[in-house]
């Protein structure tokens, strides 16, 4: 019998301590050896990135890259930092030392090409990482602040970033600001440095009290109540583009590849789009190509279809790469899924501790180690 609980969403009114999100020179020492997070603004990677994050995961690290909830990757077990800094770096993955953990830019991925898409975001997501690269004072912003770039579709404002632009104007932690917004960029720039001005402790504007009031005062206009978005549903298969090409969304499992794996994406794509729901998405395919594309990649260990058990199925790290976490939930979530004749009916992550990392947004069965209960979120 399963134990229905209410697990709310809490924002700390404050945080203890410094922000301490890892980045590429700046990495988390875990379990299993030094993390690193690579940033990649709107969640695109060119095929010769990848390469280079690929190489890199096999070669300095434990051959582990996982999907981030900002739509980063971040490579696990890294032996020489240095050394994975020199090659993202090179590969121009970091514009700027000094802005490197705060070039966080989630964006509908894609692009404006679909049925509802509206706004063409790849340009303003390039045009809001140069210009926040080029602001020294913004390099003082948390690594875990997130701008964000919706384009009607509706799939990235349920992420609720601190800052999101969508064709209607700006969003505030989730509430819509009443005031025209010529200049998303401008705006979305202004907002971070307001919220620099109004933060303490707080990392995320949602923390700060009255934040998103203050910062929309300062902006010169007003918040309106807003209902909650509703997150977008888990799949993959072929997404229908307006101009007669199609993309393909695939899932890697769990949200992890290996480096085989984002090489293998490379041969298949000259850029790629992850996305905050830890799957990837392939534009502007040839509807005949499609096909073949996808079962390159279900070779490789992605699921392409949406009748694929791992569609909606996510989990922590685990152990032994949290020392929190009781269990390895990694292992015990893919022995499950290996179970299952298709997606589970509501999505379902494994947790290693009452942390809950990694828990999607939305309806969710929880399923912690060292519990006998799941809950129901």
């Amino acid at each position: 019998m399963v134990n229905i609980l209410l697990v709310p969403n809490v924002n700390a009114a404050g945080r203890p301590r410094a922000d301490a999100c890892p980045g590429t020179l700046q990495t988390h020492t875990a379990a299993d050896g030094a993390l690193a997070r690579v940033r990649t603004p709107g969640g695109a990677l060119t095929a010769a990135r990848l390469r280079v994050l690929g190489a890199a995961a096999r070669e300095l690290g434990t051959d582990v890259i996982e999907l981030t909830s900002r739509a980063n990757v971040q490579l696990r077990g890294v032996r020489d930092p240095a050394g994975l800094a020199r090659r993202a770096a090179a590969a121009g993955l970091l514009p700027s030392p000094a802005h490197e953990r705060v070039r966080n830019i989630a964006a509908s991925p894609l692009g404006g090409r679909g049925e509802h898409g509206v706004l063409a975001t790849d340009g303003l997501v390039t045009a809001l990482d140069e210009a926040l690269c080029a602001d020294p004072a913004l390099a003082a912003l948390p690594g875990r602040f997130l701008f964000a770039f919706d384009d009607g579709t509706g799939d990235i404002t349920p992420v609720e970033a601190d800052v999101t632009a969508t064709p209607s104007g700006l969003r505030l932690a989730g509430r819509d600001l009443d005031l025209p917004v010529p200049d998303p960029v401008a705006a979305m720039l202004a907002a971070a440095g307001a919220f620099l001005g109004v933060r303490g402790t707080e990392w995320r504007l949602a923390e700060v009290p009255d934040g998103p009031g203050r910062v929309a005062r300062h902006l010169g206009g007003t918040l309106l109540e807003t209902p909650p978005a509703a997150p977008r549903p888990p799949r993959a298969g072929v997404i229908e583009q307006r101009d007669g090409r199609v993309a393909l969304e695939a899932v890697p499992p769990l949200g992890r590849m290996s480096g085989a794996q984002l090489e293998a994406l490379a041969d298949v794509a000259d850029e790629v789009r992850f996305t905050p729901w830890r799957s990837v998405v392939l534009r502007d395919l040839a509807r005949d190509e499609a096909g073949g594309v996808a079962a390159r990649l279900a070779a490789a260990g992605f699921a392409t279809e949406a009748s694929s058990p791992w569609v909606g199925v996510s989990a922590c790290t685990g152990s032994p790469g949290c020392a929190r976490s009781r269990a390895d939930v990694q292992a015990e979530a893919r022995a499950w899924v290996a179970g299952l004749d298709g997606p589970p009916d509501v999505p379902v992550h494994w947790a290693g501790c009452e942390r809950r990392c990694g828990t999607p947004r939305g309806p969710v069965v929880l399923r912690t180690a060292g519990t006998a209960t799941e809950e129901r979120q």
